[in-house]
């Protein structure tokens, strides 16, 4: 469900691009009160996707969050078990370094 909303974000965010787009090249010919029309129409179509995309910001913060918090209950429920995994990590991460050097 997580992708559908994910890629449907992001047809939105191509579709509202490509609206604000076409309204600024009509707005460059046009003349007069129809450009502002179509200028105030395109800062409308942009409020819009930076609405969108702040509401796609705090979702993903309180996602973060909560990943943040049940990784610190699961690290003070098992502290040892979180102290092996992290040197484990370590350990890998030493070794594709070396490799790479």
């Amino acid at each position: 469900m997580e992708d559908t909303n994910k890629d449907k974000l992001i047809t939105d965010m191509k579709v509202v691009l490509a609206d604000v787009e076409d309204l600024l090249k009509s707005a460059a010919a046009a003349t007069g009160e129809t450009a502002v029309a179509l200028r105030e129409k395109a800062s409308d179509k942009l409020k819009l996707a930076t609405e969108k995309l702040s509401g796609l910001q705090e979702a993903a913060l309180l996602k973060g969050k909560e990943a943040a918090r049940i990784t610190d209950d699961y690290v003070h429920a098992h502290p040892w078990r979180a102290v092996g995994i992290a040197a484990a990590a370590g350990f890998l991460i030493g070794l594709l370094v070396n490799r790479k050097s």
